[in-house]
């Protein structure tokens, strides 16, 4: 059954003068979605976000919410609520007077306004919190607050603009926890900005990631981490990145191989594993795609199937707790794999390094597009 669309973004484009900063985006979300917009410092995630909430007028192309064309509407016509990046908070106020504020000016009655200020507190654990000043609150209560806020207000979508890059990193880890929460116990529909690609893979049910004001892709975090559409995708998403390894395309009777250079010890041949369009490049360069937990020791209990090994010689050694991180350069680039807590290789050594191939995707050098399996 197919859902239907609750935000639409439709061939929408921005420009300031002669600069383009918004070049024919298209995506939409269905109510109860979560949508990320991700990029880089720059890429137009902000603009797209601002002209969602009216703040930013349309140069061309159609935003509808819940059907209905908002191109035209003030932002107080819109039935949202932002949430933004500063808090913007009245420091005058209590904090229940910052949540009801907005009731407050609307006319609500007051019994009205302090049952949902109660309601809202309540939600976001911050009861003990409503007769406090923003002045005596920690940066994470003050978020919630903002929050609050923006909940009374029982909008048809949320806006986030990059919510939590104020709050240092454990208390981003536990909002980012809160704001999940959240979203799975309200059902709301929010656009959330950020340019951490760890907040769009765990906080989205789709991302869209965005480079120069064009949209590079929009899918599920599975499909944007496992199936990345080009170069940029495949190097942004990711922590540690994609693994982009330079290799030679030749083909024989069993179908394409990968011919990779090595720092030491001669190239490297390797199948390819299930890609079906590099059999047209044989004698070609391409781009092989891995990500590093795809590339491990060689286990014990024998290989997966589709695995290659590829004897490495290891330059640097990384414990990271539960996974060690060893690094080695293949075709001239360095290259990241992720072994188990338990690999004893040593900076210097040659380790067989386990190539799950059927995880690869590949991409073409000149264009930097998938390369179709």
């Amino acid at each position: 059954m197919s859902t239907v669309a609750f935000l639409e973004i439709d061939h929408l484009c921005k420009d300031y003068g002669p600069v383009e900063v918004l070049k024919d985006i298209d995506l939409s979300i269905e109510q109860g979605g979560f949508l990320v917009l991700v990029g880089p410092s720059g890429c137009g995630k902000s603009t797209l976000l601002y002209t969602i909430a009216g703040l930013e007028s349309v140069t061309r192309g159609e935003i509808r919410i819940d059907g209905r064309s908002v191109n035209d509407l003030a932002p107080s016509k819109r039935d949202i609520a932002m949430v933004f990046q500063s808090y913007a908070l009245y420091p005058s106020m209590s904090v229940a007077e910052n949540i009801g504020f907005g009731m407050e000016m609307r006319g609500v009655p007051k019994a009205e306004r302090q049952r949902a200020i109660a309601e809202v507190a309540k939600t976001l654990q911050i009861g003990h919190l409503l007769s406090r000043r923003p002045a005596q609150l920690s940066g994470g209560q003050r978020q919630r607050v903002a929050m609050g806020r923006a909940l009374v207000r029982d909008p048809k979508l949320f806006l986030f603009d990059e919510p939590l890059s104020n709050l240092d990193a454990k208390l981003r880890i536990e909002m980012r926890t809160e704001i999940k929460r959240l979203h799975q116990s309200l059902g709301t529909t929010i656009v959330y900005v950020t340019h951490d690609q760890i907040e769009a893979m765990t906080l989205a049910t789709r991302i869209a990631v965005l480079k120069d004001g064009v949209l590079q892709q929009f899918g599920t975090p599975a499909q944007i981490y496992d199936d990345p559409a080009n170069l940029f995708v495949a190097d942004f998403m990711g922590s540690p990145p994609m693994n982009l390894i330079p290799v030679t395309v030749q083909a024989d009777g069993a179908g394409p191989s990968l011919v990779v250079e090595r720092a030491t010890g001669g190239p490297a041949t390797v199948p390819a594993g299930r890609a079906e369009g590099l059999e047209a490049r044989a004698g070609g360069e391409a781009i092989l795609g891995i990500r590093p937990e795809a590339i491990t020791e060689v286990p014990a209990d024998g290989m997966a199937d589709g695995a290659a090994v590829v004897a490495c010689q290891i330059e640097v050694v990384e414990p990271a707790g539960a996974d060690t991180y060893v690094i080695t350069h293949l075709g001239g680039k360095e290259v990241v794999a992720r072994t188990s807590p338990d690999c004893r290789v040593r900076a210097g050594e040659t380790l067989p390094l386990a190539f799950r191939m059927d995880k690869a995707v590949f991409f073409d050098p000149a264009t930097h597009d998938r390369i179709a399996d």
